[in-house]
């Protein structure tokens, strides 16, 4: 690696850990940790829900996707601006007014204990899993570009990211996420334009290669049929719909940011910012992935067979050999910023969730922390979200290291995150539109989802008996198996008592 590179990418990861960590307070309330006093301006806290989506799932399996198949994946994109509009219509003020920051209380509400302790058991199986997809595409660009063993870069760059959102909270998180927000949309803009006008006839040849491909139009969205057993357009709409509501609707990732805004204005600006920010700056890294396409058929020498057979692995790989001296480091460092800024963020949010779901709920009255003083119940609380902030990294450590054997991480984050969810999404519907849907209503109709999400999962893998539909599709009839049957169940017990 030239020194220049080396030395951007230096400055700028490490620029970013330490004004995490410039965020610490000594004597800071467990508040200012979990909702940074409620004080944050509408668009830093959009930079940061756009942050927190676009990844290194996106930074590098985007481009991955793209130079394989298509843009089928892109419809996923497409589908945000919806969640986004519903989040500010009637999520945001619904949690503001609630006041818990746990996104999961409403539940305990509405049916008990078991309910918030079932989403939060899924949430956290969401966020592990993804941190250990993301800091797995943190190490494939340092592999590649330096030989340095994928192990030991997985473990330092986590080592790294849970210093800061422990010392900092989410104020650290939030404000490092705009930072890093902005030097991965320079870094992706400066290397889509270096590939366009590296093609011999300019770059308007990377249209007509993708276009006119052997393979078949490589900017098509998918097939426009009814087909649910593989990955058609509207498959891809339907699931991104869903997730997505999910995410704006009942993820811990968002809903704390929606209390960390400074009022109702600003949280619901926030939250159609960062959607509607996604859809052009996924499209650039679909590009990106079309045109690596479009320049490794003029220059086919350039790409070695090994790296063609793992398509998460050329995007890294022009990085290394087809970028000039200094925008290399830059991508880099615009690679890490993508992967650092969603770590964190899974981490702050999943020790928030372990703090007012668990620790609170189990622990809390044993010790007598409602009599106690106030100062030392709050120091208490602190070091729990710290100790949980280290658990939950370490245990992404553990998946990353897992996730080296997968092929697409694309596909395999997509899949776990419609499986861990367990259609928590349905759970919360049904308490916030059936006013009179009751605890055992919801219990039978979660069991009924969790059993499609798994016949729907592994079907397949298992070679059962009956239709084997498309993975995407486990969170869409998991979740509408919830609501319906809860609903269904609530209106029939309801006619019985009348």
């Amino acid at each position: 690696m030239n020194i220049i590179d080396f030395t951007i990418f230096i400055i700028l990861t490490a620029g970013v850990v330490v004004f995490g960590c410039s965020f610490f307070r000594k004597g800071a309330s467990s508040e200012e940790f979990t909702s940074a006093g409620k004080s944050l301006p509408g668009w830093l806290v959009g930079m940061s829900i756009f942050a927190t989506y676009v990844s290194s799932i996106s930074y590098i399996g985007y481009p991955g996707k793209a130079f394989a198949s298509d843009w089928n994946a892109f419809v996923f994109s497409l589908s945000i601006p919806i969640a986004s509009f519903f989040a500010a219509r009637y999520f945001v003020p619904f949690y503001r007014r609630h006041g818990s920051v746990s996104a999961y209380a409403f539940l305990e509400e509405r049916f008990g204990k078991w309910a918030r302790l079932y989403a939060s058991a899924c949430y956290l199986l969401t966020q592990i899993a993804r941190m250990g997809s993301i800091l797995y595409l943190l190490a494939v660009p340092m592999y590649i570009l330096m030989g340095w063993n994928i192990h030991v870069v997985i473990i330092v760059t986590s080592l790294a990211i849970i210093l800061y959102s422990m010392l900092g909270g989410i104020k650290a998180v939030i404000w490092t996420d705009a930072i890093q927000g902005f030097i991965l949309i320079g870094g992706a803009l400066l290397c889509l334009g270096v590939l366009m006008f590296s093609m011999p006839e300019g770059p308007l040849q990377t249209f007509t290669l993708a276009i006119h491909s052997p393979e078949g139009n490589k900017f098509s969205l998918g097939a426009f049929t009814a087909d649910l057993t593989s990955s058609t357009f509207w498959v891809c709409l339907i699931y991104g719909v869903f997730i997505n509501l999910q995410n704006y609707g009942i993820d811990q990732n968002y809903v704390q940011r929606y209390h960390t805004a400074k009022d109702d204005r600003a949280a619901r600006f926030s939250a159609l910012f960062g959607g509607w920010l996604a859809i052009p700056v996924s499209a650039v890294f679909f590009l990106i992935g079309t045109a690596l396409y479009s320049y490794y058929t003029v220059y086919p020498d350039l790409l070695p067979a090994e790296i063609t057979a793992k398509p998460d692995y050329v995007f890294p790989y022009f990085i290394v050999n087809g970028l000039p001296v200094g925008l290399r480091g830059i991508l880099i460092a615009s690679i890490f910023a993508a992967g650092m800024s969603t770590v964190a963020t899974s981490i702050t949010s999943s020790s928030t969730v372990i703090l007012t779901d668990y620790w609170s709920a189990f622990h809390s009255k044993g010790r007598g922390e409602e009599t106690e003083d106030e100062a030392a119940r709050d120091g208490r609380h602190v070091r729990v979200l710290q100790a949980s902030s280290v658990i939950v990294g370490l245990l992404g450590i553990i998946v990353a290291l897992a996730m080296l054997q997968v092929k697409s991480i694309i596909d395999a984050w997509w899949t776990l995150s419609s499986i861990f969810s367990g259609g928590m999404l349905g759970l919360f519907l049904l308490g916030y539109a059936v006013r009179r849907a009751s605890k055992w209503p919801a219990v039978i109709g979660v069991i009924a989802g969790v059993a499609v999400i798994a016949w729907i999962s592994f079907a397949g893998l298992l070679n059962l008996p009956g239709p084997h539909l498309h993975e995407y599709l486990a969170i869409v009839l998991g979740t509408m198996v919830i609501f319906l049957v809860g609903f269904l169940l609530s209106s029939v017990g309801r006619k019985k008592s009348e």
